[in-house]
């Protein structure tokens, strides 16, 4: 007789713990794609709205009755020009509306800022509230500091219907190390810095009031 020898059986098929054959290389490169294509529609981030879009006409650019003449003489010109350059160059503002309809026919009107994508339309008025200038001397010999500031509150009344919109602050305070004589060039800088950065500081403002959900003009 031959010896019986206790030797474990081979199994013909591979058997996964859970008892289903795992699948081929082949089975694997034929469904890679597949997973790959899921994975990117279920991992994908959902598409941001794009900015909305407004039209700002500017009313006008006044200060209170309590800056001081001379001082208002420099800073409302300027405040002027940063607000046109800020509705030229800002990109969710149409400063410009070719072909609208006359302001007075709000239907008419509506639909023409609905057919262009525009949000709303503002009439904007703004007013320098607070404005100094002032020379200090310096420890340093033949120098001397100038203080320019300036701070701006901006109306924004719908078109049409003149109501209230938004409002915004801004303020700005520069300080400019000069010569010992202050040159008109100081001056026009100092002023230039003073009301771009009070404008843009307003318009942050303003955009933040305007993402907030609005009543319908």
């Amino acid at each position: 007789m031959h010896p019986m020898i206790d030797r474990p059986l081979r199994p013909s098929l591979r058997v996964s713990p859970r008892g289903v054959a795992p699948p081929s290389p082949r089975g694997i490169a034929r469904l890679a794609p597949l997973a790959a294509l899921a994975a990117l529609i279920l991992g994908a981030p959902a598409a941001e709205a794009a900015p909305k879009k407004y039209h700002f006409e500017l009313a006008a650019v006044t200060s209170k009755a309590e800056v001081k003449p001379d001082v208002a003489k420099a800073a409302v010109p300027r405040v002027e020009g940063q607000v046109r350059k800020a509705f030229d160059t800002h990109p969710q503002v149409v400063a410009k509306l070719d072909g609208a309809p006359d302001k007075d026919k709000a239907d008419a009107y509506r639909k023409f800022l609905a057919q262009k994508g525009i949000t709303g339309a503002y009439l904007v008025t703004v007013e320098v509230t607070e404005a100094l200038e002032e020379l200090e001397p310096m420890d340093k010999p033949s120098s001397q500091r100038l203080t320019v500031g300036i701070s701006v509150h901006v109306l924004g009344e719908t078109i049409p219907g003149r109501t209230i919109g938004f409002t915004g602050d801004g303020r700005a305070k520069i300080k400019q190390e000069i010569g010992k004589k202050l040159r008109p060039r100081d001056r026009e800088v100092a002023w230039d810095q003073a009301a771009e950065i009070a404008i843009a500081d307003a318009m942050q403002t303003v955009f933040k009031q305007l993402e907030k959900p609005q009543k319908k003009q």
